[in-house]
């Protein structure tokens, strides 16, 4: 059995702010692994340390941009989708049946833009919600996936706990809309 520790840092729904998917790739160097779970809008080919899967926003040619993956790692399958097909009511137990269909044990997936960290169906499911707009009225987010062994744990990390010199701007401003 493996006993190694990964580090896996998942993201969605970035939506063309490239420069925050390179921050988070550097806030987390210690990482294994870095999940893209679509939305990126822009050309994967600039973030060589990602695997992405393909949003309903991606239309940038190039790449190597699926629907869906299945990422072995340690002792654990990961099944990644932006889950732009699968229906708003269910999700997650839909989620988890595919995922069991697979033989994957934990699910990464966006599109909702609402950060959760569940279980269904003795399955881990992880929306890190949306680096830059969320719509769950949470702070933008990102997840944190720890795997060791047969064992896991998922934590999102918020907007106000991402790292910041007092000399930077945020790395988000706020967006108001107006009708």
């Amino acid at each position: 059995m493996d006993k190694k520790r990964y580090k896996v840092v998942v993201v969605s729904d970035s939506h063309g702010t490239s420069q925050l998917v390179k921050d988070i790739e550097m806030w987390n160097a210690d990482a294994d692994l870095f999940i893209h779970c679509g939305d990126l809008e822009d050309d994967p080919n600039l973030f060589d340390k990602w695997i992405f899967v393909r949003g309903n926003n991606d239309f940038f040619p190039g790449g190597n941009m699926k629907d869906e993956r299945i990422i072995r790692i340690g002792e654990h399958r990961i099944y990644v989708t932006h889950s732009h097909r699968c229906s708003y009511a269910g999700r997650e137990r839909q989620l988890s049946r595919i995922a069991l269909q697979n033989g994957c044990d934990i699910v990464c997936f966006g599109h909702t833009h609402c950060s959760e960290i569940c279980r269904e169906n003795g399955v881990l499911l992880v929306n890190p919600g949306s680096t830059w707009s969320p719509r769950d009225g949470k702070e933008p987010s990102y997840a944190i996936l720890y795997l060791e062994g047969l064992q896991t744990e998922a934590e999102l990390v918020f907007e106000p706990d991402w790292p910041l010199t007092p000399k930077e701007e945020p790395v988000r401003k706020h967006r108001f809309f107006h009708f």
